[in-house]
């Protein structure tokens, strides 16, 4: 269990498109896995270690998000951040952290679930004094994903999919400082990923936590298939 209280930002916003030929119509946190919508399987992920409250960062059919959970999931507040035309993930984000109240925040993609322990990454990213800590995953065998190079606790550097024997991927899920994204610079409409990560690699302190735990992607259909026969029995 993990120490309570904690704060984090669902992206929920996006259009699905990889995966909307096979769930049409539906955020990607609602389509089933299991008999149950994806988002409910995120909750009991955060509740288990110790989230208290959520942002839900919602746009394309927030209202179908927001009539199944309401306002709390067990022992979850939740709050909604609801984009009025896309702003990317970085934009989407930096809207949903208006809404926060604590210093560090857990930032989990809408669509992967990754098994991190929650605690265990807090107090890395705060030995680190990190802007931003990714939860990394050893993958083999693989090309629809980009690697991080790690030296050391720190990330330095980011680079393209390609086809890889072995190499650390972004898990999707993040432990960042609110303050790390207050840059005039960065437009309304960005992307988390390569217009503040990769362009700010060596600016701010990135640290990269390597996590054993089950991973999986549910944004593209053969990962869904996957998760649908798999995580009914993580529990």
């Amino acid at each position: 269990m993990g120490v309570p209280g904690f704060e984090a930002i669902v992206l929920a916003g996006g259009l699905g498109t990889r995966i909307s030929s096979v769930v049409p119509n539906q955020p990607k946190v609602m389509i089933d896995v299991g008999g149950h919508p994806f988002m409910e399987i995120l909750f009991d992920l955060m509740a288990k270690n110790g989230v208290a409250r959520v942002i839900m960062a919602t746009g394309h059919l927030h209202h179908l998000i927001r009539g199944h959970f309401g306002n709390r999931w067990g022992e979850i507040e939740i709050d909604y951040s609801v984009e009025e035309h896309p702003l990317g993930t970085g934009g989407a984000v930096r809207q949903a952290l208006k809404r926060a109240s604590q210093d560090d925040l857990f930032v989990l993609n809408g669509d992967t679930f990754f098994d991190v322990d929650f605690n265990a990454l807090y107090q890395f990213h705060g030995s680190m004094q990190a802007d931003i800590t990714l939860a990394l995953k050893l993958m083999r065998k693989f090309e629809r994903y980009g690697t991080v190079d790690l030296e050391g606790r720190r990330i330095t550097g980011f680079r393209e999919k390609r086809k890889m024997d072995e190499g650390l991927i972004n898990g999707g899920l993040y432990l960042m400082n609110r303050h790390a994204l207050d840059d005039s610079v960065l437009p309304e409409k960005f992307s988390l990923e390569t217009d503040f990560l990769e362009n700010k690699v060596n600016e701010i302190t990135i640290g990269g936590f390597v996590s054993p735990g089950y991973f999986v992607d549910i944004g593209v259909p053969e990962d869904y298939a996957m998760a649908r026969q798999e995580l009914p029995h993580m529990a």
